[in-house]
């Protein structure tokens, strides 16, 4: 189960992990990854530069290595 807290007094709201998963699963591994890292601002700074997609699409090239002849 998700828990997040809507601020009000007895707003607490939790989600299965399938509703999850069917509504958005880069949340799943986003929110398994924040809370391994340390509640600070490095952590912070970490997460901006996560980037989680759905599915094997993505719009990151991968690198093409050349042999350097000596």
């Amino acid at each position: 189960m998700y828990y997040k807290h809507t601020g009000f007094p007895g707003g607490i709201r939790s989600k299965s992990l399938r509703d999850m998963l069917d509504a958005k699963p880069e949340n799943v591994i986003t929110a398994a990854v924040k809370g391994m890292l340390p509640k600070n601002r490095l952590a912070r700074q970490q997460m901006k530069k996560l980037k989680v997609y759905a599915g094997p699409e993505h719009p990151h090239a991968a690198q093409q290595p050349e042999t350097l002849e000596l």
